[in-house]
């Protein structure tokens, strides 16, 4: 049966972007985050998370950092009741100091849309009852080209926006 998603952005959305955050200690949810989530989960919608990681691509970091950033978030999440049903992560970047990582406009790299038709793909979802939040551009031209709602985040208590989001 299939069901709304909400897409959501990682950093400067779900945890604060400290700049290329990928050390399990630096994670700091923002506002409401976590409550959002659950309230997503409770609602009955998939929840994804899709995020341009190029800080791999820039060498910073490597995958490993990323996955375990997201193993803790998703652990954090669990004990707030919540889950996220999926992560995905683009590690590419035209400018990527590795060939590995180096690719000119990659499907999955926002604002192309591959990660969310991905997550489409894989999941039973309803794209039009689909929504993707998002702090850049990138985000909602990625939900657009996706064909879901994008969604403007500016900051303040995600639950709120959500909460608005799910009201009938």
């Amino acid at each position: 049966m299939r069901r709304p998603a909400l897409f959501l952005d990682r950093d400067g959305v779900l945890n604060e972007d400290i700049g290329y955050p990928h050390r399990v200690e630096d994670l700091c949810w923002k506002p409401g985050a976590r409550e959002a989530v659950r309230l997503a989960n409770e609602a009955g919608w998939w929840v994804f998370v899709a995020t341009n990681q190029s800080g791999v691509a820039r060498g910073l970091f490597g995958p490993e950092a990323v996955a375990a950033f997201h193993a803790a978030m998703a652990e954090q999440l669990a004990k707030a009741g919540a889950r996220i049903d999926a992560f995905y992560s683009c590690p590419f970047h035209p400018d990527a100091v590795t060939p590995q990582w180096r690719h000119p406009d990659h499907p999955d790299r926002k604002p192309n849309p591959g990660m969310l038709l991905r997550a489409m793909a894989e999941h039973p979802v309803d794209r039009a009852g689909s929504v993707m939040i998002g702090d850049k551009p990138s985000d909602l031209e990625a939900a657009r080209r996706a064909g879901v709602r994008g969604v403007a985040y500016g900051g303040g208590d995600l639950s709120v926006v959500v909460r608005r989001l799910l009201a009938p």
